[in-house]
Protein backbone atom coordinates (compact mmCIF):
# COMPACT_ATOMS: atom_id res chain seq x y z
CA UNK A 1 0.00 0.00 0.00
CA UNK A 2 1.51 3.48 -0.96
CA UNK A 3 -0.05 6.81 0.26
CA UNK A 4 0.49 9.35 -1.89
CA UNK A 5 0.11 13.38 -0.61
CA UNK A 6 0.51 16.50 -2.97
CA UNK A 7 1.53 20.07 -2.22
CA UNK A 8 2.48 23.09 -3.84
CA UNK A 9 -0.36 24.10 -5.43
CA UNK A 10 -1.69 27.52 -5.41
CA UNK A 11 -3.17 31.03 -7.41
CA UNK A 12 -0.52 32.31 -9.55
CA UNK A 13 -0.34 34.07 -12.41
CA UNK A 14 0.27 33.64 -16.04
CA UNK A 15 3.95 33.42 -16.33
CA UNK A 16 4.63 32.10 -13.27
CA UNK A 17 6.26 29.38 -11.53
CA UNK A 18 5.41 26.47 -9.24
CA UNK A 19 6.78 23.46 -7.94
CA UNK A 20 4.38 21.04 -6.90
CA UNK A 21 5.51 18.26 -4.64
CA UNK A 22 4.59 14.41 -3.96
CA UNK A 23 5.40 12.49 -0.91
CA UNK A 24 4.84 8.92 -0.27
CA UNK A 25 4.40 6.79 2.78
CA UNK A 26 5.74 3.80 1.14
CA UNK A 27 9.50 1.87 1.92
CA UNK A 28 9.62 0.65 -1.52
CA UNK A 29 9.21 4.16 -3.16
CA UNK A 30 11.76 3.33 -5.70
CA UNK A 31 9.75 0.42 -7.01
CA UNK A 32 7.32 2.29 -8.33
CA UNK A 33 7.12 4.50 -11.56
CA UNK A 34 5.77 7.54 -10.81
CA UNK A 35 3.94 10.20 -12.91
CA UNK A 36 1.98 13.10 -12.85
CA UNK A 37 -2.03 13.38 -13.97
CA UNK A 38 -4.03 16.64 -14.39
CA UNK A 39 -7.49 17.32 -14.79
CA UNK A 40 -9.57 20.30 -15.51
CA UNK A 41 -12.98 20.95 -15.03
CA UNK A 42 -15.31 18.96 -17.05
CA UNK A 43 -12.38 17.26 -19.00
CA UNK A 44 -10.98 13.79 -18.41
CA UNK A 45 -7.61 13.28 -16.57
CA UNK A 46 -4.49 13.68 -18.66
CA UNK A 47 -0.93 12.50 -18.53
CA UNK A 48 1.89 14.88 -17.96
CA UNK A 49 4.84 13.68 -17.33
CA UNK A 50 6.50 10.12 -16.23
CA UNK A 51 9.65 9.01 -14.38
CA UNK A 52 11.27 5.47 -14.26
CA UNK A 53 12.40 4.05 -10.74
CA UNK A 54 15.71 5.59 -10.75
CA UNK A 55 14.86 8.89 -11.90
CA UNK A 56 17.21 9.02 -14.62
CA UNK A 57 14.64 8.44 -16.95
CA UNK A 58 11.56 10.67 -17.93
CA UNK A 59 8.75 11.44 -20.30
CA UNK A 60 6.39 13.65 -21.27
CA UNK A 61 3.49 15.26 -23.07
CA UNK A 62 5.41 16.71 -26.39
CA UNK A 63 2.94 19.82 -25.51
CA UNK A 64 4.41 20.43 -22.33
CA UNK A 65 8.09 19.08 -23.07
CA UNK A 66 10.31 22.29 -21.72
CA UNK A 67 7.81 23.77 -19.06
CA UNK A 68 7.62 20.85 -16.91
CA UNK A 69 10.09 19.35 -15.25
CA UNK A 70 9.71 16.15 -12.91
CA UNK A 71 11.76 14.79 -10.66
CA UNK A 72 12.36 12.51 -7.47
CA UNK A 73 14.03 11.90 -4.65
CA UNK A 74 14.49 8.29 -3.82
CA UNK A 75 16.09 8.65 -0.32
CA UNK A 76 13.66 11.19 0.58
CA UNK A 77 10.57 9.72 -0.95
CA UNK A 78 9.53 12.43 -2.85
CA UNK A 79 8.70 13.37 -6.47
CA UNK A 80 8.35 17.19 -7.82
CA UNK A 81 6.92 18.83 -10.80
CA UNK A 82 8.52 21.92 -11.94
CA UNK A 83 5.88 24.15 -13.81
CA UNK A 84 7.65 27.56 -15.05
CA UNK A 85 5.77 29.99 -17.57
CA UNK A 86 2.63 28.73 -16.61
CA UNK A 87 -0.73 29.48 -18.27
CA UNK A 88 -4.32 29.74 -17.60
CA UNK A 89 -4.74 26.23 -19.70
CA UNK A 90 -2.74 24.90 -17.02
CA UNK A 91 -5.23 25.17 -14.32
CA UNK A 92 -6.39 22.18 -13.16
CA UNK A 93 -6.23 19.33 -9.83
CA UNK A 94 -2.56 17.84 -10.25
CA UNK A 95 -2.05 14.34 -8.91
CA UNK A 96 0.36 12.36 -8.44
CA UNK A 97 0.67 8.57 -9.34
CA UNK A 98 2.52 5.13 -8.34
CA UNK A 99 2.90 2.47 -10.16
CA UNK A 100 4.10 -0.74 -11.98
CA UNK A 101 4.46 -0.05 -15.70
CA UNK A 102 6.78 1.88 -17.38
CA UNK A 103 6.10 4.88 -18.22
CA UNK A 104 2.44 4.12 -18.63
CA UNK A 105 -0.08 7.31 -19.89
CA UNK A 106 -3.09 5.63 -18.92
CA UNK A 107 -4.51 6.25 -15.55
CA UNK A 108 -5.19 2.80 -15.29
CA UNK A 109 -1.71 2.10 -15.34
CA UNK A 110 -1.37 3.35 -11.89
CA UNK A 111 -2.44 1.56 -8.59
CA UNK A 112 -2.07 4.62 -6.14
CA UNK A 113 -3.08 8.07 -6.59
CA UNK A 114 -3.17 10.97 -4.37
CA UNK A 115 -6.25 13.91 -3.24
CA UNK A 116 -4.41 16.15 -5.63
CA UNK A 117 -3.19 19.51 -5.22
CA UNK A 118 -5.13 22.74 -7.36
CA UNK A 119 -3.41 24.86 -9.36
CA UNK A 120 -5.19 27.97 -10.77
CA UNK A 121 -3.33 30.47 -13.19
CA UNK A 122 -5.06 33.30 -13.97
CA UNK A 123 -4.70 35.33 -16.86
Amino acid sequence: QVQLTESGGGLVQAGGSLRLSCAASARAFSSYYMAWFRQAPGKEREFVAGIDRSGLATTYVPSMSGRFTISRDNNKNTMSLQINSLKPEDTAVYHCAAGSIFFGRAPQSYNYWGQGTQVTVSS
